[in-house]
């Protein structure tokens, strides 16, 4: 069983930063790839990020270029850094932790890679 637990949310004003944090429990965190999604109100979750566990890294288009996605396998953290925020970034974001092993299909964000998911931490932008 793996849990995770995220951290970084708040409200922010267009164009700041936030840097959200999902701590793992368990060492097989680094063998597996970590990703990032994200739900707005009545909309379906989306992909953000992935990052697998020898560090290669995967964007959803809309946040390519303003966020980094980032992981300490010795602290069995990921981190998600959010520059350039916009309103519509606005959403509850969650981590996920995949199957094991992984699957190529995990860096494209398919939601039914991911085994283990975290309560979410919310992200608010005003504009």
């Amino acid at each position: 069983q793996v849990q995770l637990v995220e951290s970084g949310g708040g409200l922010v004003q267009a164009g700041g930063s936030l840097r959200l944090s999902c701590a793992a429990s368990r060492r097989t965190f680094s063998s597996r790839t970590m990703g990032w999604f994200r739900q707005a109100p009545g909309k379906e979750r989306d992909f953000v990020a992935a990052i697998s566990w020898n560090g290669d890294r995967n964007y959803a288009d809309s946040v390519k270029g303003r966020f980094t996605i980032s992981r300490d396998n010795a602290k069995n953290t990921v981190y998600l850094q959010m520059n350039s925020l916009k309103p519509e970034d606005t959403a509850v974001y969650s981590c996920a932790a995949s199957k094991y092993p992984p699957t190529p299909a995990t860096m494209t964000g398919m939601r039914y890679e991911y085994d283990y998911w975290g309560q979410g931490t919310q992200v608010t932008v005003s504009s």
